[in-house]
């Protein structure tokens, strides 16, 4: 972890949220490591990642509870660990990411998750018997940023996601897209997560050595690796973002801006769990939603802009991103 890295204050209202009533002991904490508490007033901030992490270790040890209450039983001291030590003995992701829904239900009582997979698509779908909107956003965003993470983790690479809705609106984040994909629909009324079934397939890559390690830094470092806005990859792919297709770096060229070689610049991607290829392919799928919702351009104009040099060739990845051609997404989006 950097002195750099930073986490969206976003997610210190999901941990202190139990202390909602009790402003004073919150403030207290936040003081404690560090942080400003008047910076929960917006939106948009960011926290040091380091005092992200100590406040997640202190606020679980005051609440005796890894889910923070935001669950009507929660997890006790110890859960998470509990949980990751059968995940390793798996041979797939398909099979720990199914037993890893099932040991998150031997604990938790208001959430359920659960995995459909039609062809080659996969999508992870959570259930909330939460009333309270706030709580029932920050549990279901928790909850899935813990089961995303760990599926990254046990790949040992970074898992893409295609589509995500949360049942619940919340503020948009910078970096929504680098964890929840280039389609994020906030207050849709349901919360899943699709992407690609093939990365099902992928070997458990983790063992008992690596375990011990991971689990020094986690589950904080989960939200601290897969939403950390000032990582290179958050960076490249900021960059890449406000320039047309045609105008994108070699990864040479990128390296010699940052001023390192590019195999330093490529283990350093890997490290985030991302490599150039597989940021390209992230921006120009957001590229592509985002003029799809807009409704402005026709879908070959769209299939230019996002670097597809034959409009047959988009609605192809299009259909194997989403399970539909580009016109379907669109007309789906008009239905009022």
């Amino acid at each position: 972890m950097r002195d750099t890295d930073t986490v969206a204050v976003y997610f210190l209202n999901a941990m202190l949220h139990a202390l909602r009533e009790q402003p004073e002991a919150r403030d207290a904490r936040l003081r404690g490591v560090g942080i400003d508490p008047a910076l929960l007033g917006q939106p948009q901030a960011r926290v040091p990642a380091k005092a992200f992490a100590q406040l997640w270790l202190e606020m679980i040890a005051l609440l005796g509870d890894e889910f923070f209450q935001l669950d009507s039983h929660g997890m006790p001291l110890g859960s998470f660990a509990l949980i990751c030590r059968g995940l390793i003995q798996e041979p797939n992701l398909e099979k720990a990411l199914r037993q890893c829904l099932g040991n998150f239900g031997l604990f938790l009582r208001d959430l359920q998750g659960s995995l459909t997979v039609r062809g080659v698509r996969a999508v992870i779908v959570v259930r909330s018997a939460i009333a309270d909107p706030l709580t029932r956003v920050y549990a279901e965003e928790t909850y899935l940023v813990l089961v995303v993470g760990l599926l990254c983790w046990l790949a040992g690479r970074r898992i893409a996601i295609d589509r995500t809705e949360l049942a619940v609106a919340r503020p948009a984040q910078d970096d929504d897209p680098l964890l929840w994909g280039p389609d994020l629909r906030l207050g849709s009324g349901r919360t899943e997560v699709e992407f690609d079934s093939a990365w099902l397939r992928l070997p458990v890559v983790q063992d008992l050595a690596g375990l011990k390690t991971f689990l020094r830094s986690a589950p904080q470092g989960l939200v601290i690796r897969f939403r950390n806005h000032n990582g290179l990859v958050a960076q490249v792919y900021r960059h890449l973002r406000t320039r047309h297709y045609g105008q994108w770096p070699t990864l040479a060229a990128l390296a010699e801006r940052q001023g390192i070689s590019a195999s330093t610049f490529r283990r350093q991607l890997e490290r985030e769990g991302r490599s150039y290829q597989q940021i390209k392919d992230e921006v120009r799928r957001a590229m592509a939603f985002e003029r799809l919702r807009e409704g402005v351009l026709s879908i070959a104009e769209i299939a230019e802009q996002a670097g597809f040099q034959e409009p047959s060739a988009f609605h192809r990845a299009f259909k194997k991103w989403t399970g539909q051609s580009p016109g379907s997404y669109r007309a789906r989006l008009a239905i009022p």
